[in-house]
């Protein structure tokens, strides 16, 4: 009989993909962070429920390496120049929502019953926020610039810092706490062991890790330098193990000693891949090791603490921020977003519980209310940021358009295309006359003279006062296609003498825009993506007459495209615009090679005939 004991190894395997890739895209689906699927496929085919893995602790050592890659790619993000110029928010706002929120929670622990060294592992681990789970939210909905979002990221920042001193803290309240004779003195020594490991990791980011890896970068080989990646964080994160402290917190150093190196984006591109997959089976793990059990004997207790724990960090964000002079919407949308537990209360739990600081109830119950925390935070985020923008009212200026006569030219919106357009128009002394409904960007223009009228250009009373009547020419510059439209059929219904200019966001726009009869209109990318087009032609040696020509003649076919989308629609020109073989201005020096099936095929066939500037049509 064959021997198959070498594949004894794939169920496990097999197991956790299947239901990393079953759970993690239902829960981002329905908006949820990635962490929760993982927690939620660990608790599923855990010993709670299928025990299709009866042992989550086989895994764990493995999976903990997920961490420690992680925390070494937090550590490269902390760039020093990056940290100094947001000190005063993440010394500030961070410190405080750190400090109040562990130490609140930390003693609502120690008043339920847990020693000193477990309300602080429990405070720690809950104050800290999910990285993810923030920063999905604010890209969700663009805010990553604005005030609000600056500060959140810079709380979150100061998280990533604190990790490694609460990494460091918790296996010296175990050391201290021990009943030994010479208890002090061994902590003592276990100190100055550490500070001495430190040390040994700084002086060697300092003046051995760049080196070595210029010496690696010379040999061109790629693996040796992932090796070496990984070589370097797991050395660190066993140094640090063997002093007493965490591997992650090893990894964290090495980290931030390479984050102003020449290879931190290599190193990361390197690390990533590892990362991810082990970050995952880390959740997994931790969901395994969900005693569903014991969270349903302390329901009641579960129920009531999660929904106080998303509070109580909401407010206590939101003061402090509020404190520093954000706006209370903003404060409070922050601290939405700071509300649920973050990824390294997973860690800073069962290290806590490895370290004997807190019992395996104990911890298993901080662990749900953890999860929970981060099931419900989301949700809690959403309704407070729907509730207050239902209630914010844009600010808004008198509409004044006193002072304007017969401007030549009325140009809406100043944008940033609607400022080039005004600054040819300028440059020419044209009498322009500019609205704009943005009152920041109406204040930011009259610190450079230009004077704008604050006003709404869909409605017809905004463009009889500004003028629009008496002009030669009505510029429509704004970002918005509909409002454009609307903007562009009333002028051309009221005011039939003026010439209408309209900027197309694309080109379905375009030919909306042709249809309601507009003079000119422009996409708001194309002559710019020509000029771009026109000199990567020059820098592959054609000279400026040469490359004009291309691009004249992809203007010219593009011209007829539209023309003829405008009158038989948008897939029309693919098959009625003439098709050419383009000759190369410059004979290629190698012969053509497939990058896919599919031009493996073309080039077999002899080639493939295909419209000058075609590409990618059509464009929407």
């Amino acid at each position: 009989m064959a021997d198959v004991s070498h594949t004894s190894y794939l169920p496990p395997i097999l197991t956790f993909c299947a239901g990393a890739v079953i759970a993690v895209p239902l829960f981002r689906r329905v908006g949820l962070s990635a962490v929760l699927g993982y927690l939620a496929a660990g608790i599923i085919i855990g010993p709670s429920v299928l025990a299709v893995i009866k042992d989550p602790d086989a895994i764990r050592g493995t999976a903990e390496i997920g961490v420690v890659l992680l925390l070494f790619l937090v550590g490269l993000e902390l760039q020093p120049s990056r940290l100094y110029s947001m000190r005063k928010d993440i010394l500030g706002a961070g410190l405080s929502q750190m400090a109040l929120s562990a130490g609140v929670i930390g003693a609502a622990a120690w008043w339920f019953g847990l020693s000193v060294g477990g309300a602080v592992a429990v405070g720690l681990a809950l104050a800290l926020s999910a990285t993810s789970i923030a920063l999905q939210l604010l890209e969700e909905r663009g805010d990553g610039n604005e005030p609000y979002g600056r500060r959140t990221f810079s709380i979150l920042l100061f998280q990533d810092i604190s990790i490694a001193p609460a990494l460091a803290i918790l296996p010296l309240l175990a050391t201290t706490t021990e009943a030994k004779p010479g208890g002090a003195g061994q902590a003592l020594a276990g100190l100055g062991i550490a500070f001495l490991a430190i040390a040994v990791i700084v002086l060697a980011g300092r003046y051995v890790l760049n080196p070595f890896f210029r010496i690696l970068a010379k040999t061109g080989a790629k693996e040796v330098m992932t090796a070496a990646a990984l070589f370097i964080v797991l050395g660190a994160a066993l140094l640090m193990e063997h002093v007493g402290l965490s591997m992650a917190m090893g990894a964290f150093l090495a980290g931030v000693l390479l984050a102003d190196s020449h290879f931190r984006h290599e190193l990361e591109a390197d690390i990533e891949p590892f990362r991810g997959v082990l970050l995952g089976l880390f959740f997994m793990a931790v969901g395994m090791s969900l005693d569903l059990k014991l969270v349903l004997d302390n329901w009641l207790l579960l129920a009531l603490a999660a929904p106080l724990l998303v509070l109580f960090k909401i407010a206590v964000a939101a003061s402090i921020l509020r404190a520093s002079c954000s706006s209370m919407t903003e404060a409070v949308r922050a601290g939405a977003l700071l509300s649920p537990a973050g990824e390294f209360a997973f860690v800073l739990l069962p290290l806590g519980v490895s370290l004997g600081l807190l019992d395996e109830r104990q911890g298993a119950i901080a662990t749900a209310l953890a999860a929970i925390s981060m099931l419900i935070g989301p949700v809690v985020a959403k309704l407070i940021d729907g509730i207050l923008l239902s209630r914010v009212t844009p600010e808004t200026m008198d509409e004044d358009f006193e002072g304007v006569d017969a401007p030549s030219v009325v140009v809406i919106g100043f944008g940033r295309f609607g400022q080039i357009v005004t600054q040819a128009l300028l440059l020419q002394h044209v009498d322009v006359t500019i609205i704009d409904s943005d009152v920041e960007r109406i204040r930011s223009a009259a610190k450079f003279g230009f004077k704008i009228y604050y006003g709404d250009g869909t409605r017809l009373d905004v463009l009889r006062a500004a003028g629009t009547g008496k002009a030669r020419i009505l510029c429509v510059c704004i970002d918005n296609k509909d409002a454009a439209l609307r903007i562009v059929e009333m002028a051309k219904a009221e005011f039939p003498n003026v010439r209408l200019h309209a900027r197309a966001y694309d080109r379905i726009h375009a030919i909306d825009l042709m249809k309601a009869n507009v003079d000119y209109q422009m996409r708001e990318t194309f002559e710019s993506a020509l000029g771009f087009g026109r000199v990567t032609l020059e820098g592959l040696g054609l000279n400026y007459d040469e490359a004009s020509l291309v691009i004249d003649h992809v203007r010219d076919r593009d011209a007829q495209r539209m023309e003829i989308q405008f009158t038989e629609g948008i897939a029309a020109a693919l098959n009625k615009v003439p098709r050419v073989t383009p000759e190369p201005l410059v004979q290629p020096k190698g012969k053509s090679k497939a990058l896919t099936p599919e031009t493996q095929e073309v080039i077999e066939d002899g080639g493939a005939e295909v419209a000058v500037g075609g590409v990618g049509e059509p464009e929407r």
